[in-house]
């Protein structure tokens, strides 16, 4: 028989439930409630690719919603509808593209959490204004979650959102997981093997990688191992063989244990647009790997001190030079790789970012009464 008083229930919305950054988190969160909480999840595309990385004892419901792209006024309405029929205990919205159930939630059905990530290709070098103005109206009431502080700065400087109201929580992992070296990936041919791990979407900027990597193939024996799947990926193989990379660039796909990719790799590259924390570059600290990236978002500042000069601009040749230069010295990918190491350890283990997201989804598990209603506030957690 049901229990007469079954767990609370958590609303999660996002844009896609395809394999991500917040996608993940949201599965391993999930797992570490384990039966505290029943959890629903909706997906704006109805792309649920990361389902399969959830524990399958949890309590996990996938509710249908009607939407329709570009028809903000009659989503917002039927979202509405749908946290009144689904009377949710908490909802968390995740980036702009659930910015329309915010909009429904402005007179409070539910208490609210909003985690902001990052920006899409669309907002790599600015803030679309009325994006701007969207996030100050309707995110300014609910508890703000962002994983890195330089949008942290940009919440409070350019969306006006209150900083008592933010909450500054550093994406985490599991380290030891990822410190352990002993199965190793392989793949064919011979030479120093870059890799990265990635959704094949515009703003990672694959390309920008496979250039690079061209760059330096051209001087030194090296292959390239990009783990991920996404919309981009007949492109980049395309660009791959049209630069005569055949051999040397290897697809993987998506793997749900990437653990032993990062062993397999000697350096690890990222080559996006747009990021704030990257959990792959957590990931790459932790496995003990040296690093070029490209400066964006908290990256300069995540990484150790010893690997922040092959932090690059967003450019292919700054990028092959960082490549080369961490491809000739063994031993300099080595002091690299344990000082990153040990930084992923003291900064990002997933410990504390469990303990910060239990406080608040504690402090915010009630439904709003009927004073914070007709005041459309909702009452804030204390800054975590």
């Amino acid at each position: 028989m049901p229990s007469a008083n079954p767990p609370p229930q958590i609303l999660s919305v996002f844009s896609t439930f395809a394999v991500g950054g917040p996608q993940v988190r949201f599965t391993k969160l999930a797992a570490h409630f384990g039966e505290r909480f029943r959890h629903a999840v909706v997906a704006m595309d109805h792309d649920y690719g990361c389902r399969a990385r959830l524990d399958p004892g949890l309590d996990v419901a996938y509710p249908a919603v009607d939407f329709r792209k570009g028809r903000t006024a009659a989503n917002v309405i039927q979202f509405r509808t749908a946290l009144r029929r689904l009377r949710p205990d908490l909802m968390v919205t995740n980036n702009w593209g659930s910015i329309e159930w915010s909009i429904a939630n402005a007179l409070p059905v539910t208490r609210h959490i909003h985690i902001e990530d990052g920006f899409g290709p669309e907002e790599r070098d600015t803030q679309i204004r009325r994006r701007v103005w969207a996030r100050y109206a309707f995110l300014r009431r609910c508890t703000v979650v962002v994983p890195s502080l330089a949008l942290r700065r940009i919440a409070v400087e350019s969306w006006g959102l209150p900083a008592s109201h933010l909450h500054y929580i550093p994406n985490g992992i599991d380290c030891a997981r990822f410190a352990h070296r002993i199965n190793r990936a392989t793949w064919p041919g011979t030479g120093t093997i870059i890799g990265t791990v990635a959704a094949l979407r515009p703003e990672k900027n694959l390309s920008r990688l496979i250039l690079a990597f061209k760059l330096v193939a051209e001087r030194h024996d090296v292959r390239l191992v990009i783990v991920g799947d996404g919309p981009e990926l007949e492109t980049l193989r395309r660009l791959a063989a049209a630069l005569g990379l055949g051999g040397k660039v290897f697809f993987v796909g998506d793997v749900a244990a990437p653990e032993a990719c990062y062993a397999g790799f000697d350096i690890f590259a990222l080559s996006s647009d747009t990021e704030q924390m990257p959990l792959t570059i957590i990931e790459a600290m932790a496995a003990g790997l040296p690093i070029a990236a490209t400066k964006v978002g908290d990256v300069p500042t995540m990484i150790s001190d010893q690997n922040d000069r092959f932090v690059t601009t967003r450019d292919e040749r700054p990028l092959a030079e960082a490549l080369q230069a961490l491809v000739v010295n063994q031993a300099l990918r080595r002091r690299l790789g344990e000082a990153n190491q040990a930084k992923a350890f003291s900064f990002y283990n997933e410990r504390e970012m469990f303990r910060a997201y239990s406080r608040l989804v504690a402090a915010n598990m009630r439904a709003p009464g009927p004073a914070e209603i007709a005041s459309g506030q909702q009452g804030l957690s204390s800054h975590a």
